[in-house]
């Protein structure tokens, strides 16, 4: 259940000058919480929205029609998750969703647990990963109820924390 004048929809290519600005005000929360290594070099970049939008797996949060979130929501497989570290999957046979690119500006509250609920209405297995030093992401992902599986490397080589849930019953 999303708040009041909340909306959750697929991103459209015309969103991506009101997603951009949602991404720049989540690295200044990142950076203000001593995340200062995550989403460095221009990245998320506007073609990393375009290709979510592209496999239509991109997702704008709206408050009143005023865009405020953004995440993609891609099917299985995830590449990056083929190996893992430390660890293992709850479940390594059942397709999976997996969340990227959570952002949203920091009067935009709630936006995680709405988010939750739209992914898991969709797909009971999810998959999520996040850097070590992102302790707001962290922190929802444990409030969430995810299991932490171990370290995923990225295509660039850098790790992340990987986690995952299962909802037993829709």
């Amino acid at each position: 259940m999303t708040r009041q004048g909340r909306i959750i929809r697929e991103a459209k290519a015309a969103d991506l000058d009101g997603i951009m600005p949602v991404l720049e005000a989540a690295k200044g929360i990142m950076r203000s919480d001593g995340n200062m290594n995550q989403w460095s070099d221009g990245y998320p970049s506007r073609e990393a929205i375009l290709a979510d939008i592209q496999r239509k797996g991109g997702f704008v949060m709206e408050d009143f029609g005023k865009i405020v979130g953004y995440f993609a929501f891609l099917p299985s497989p995830e590449p990056t998750y083929s190996y893992i570290e430390g660890g293992e999957w709850i479940d390594d046979v059942m397709p999976y969703h997996v969340i990227h690119r959570i952002a949203s500006y920091p009067e935009a509250h709630g936006i995680f647990s709405d988010m939750m609920d739209f992914c898991f209405d969709r797909d009971p297995n999810i998959r999520i990963d996040t850097h070590c030093d992102n302790s707001i992401m962290r922190h929802n992902i444990a409030k969430h109820g995810f299991t932490y599986c171990g370290i995923i490397y990225l295509e660039s080589g850098d790790e992340r924390l990987a986690y995952q849930k299962i909802l037993t019953t829709k």
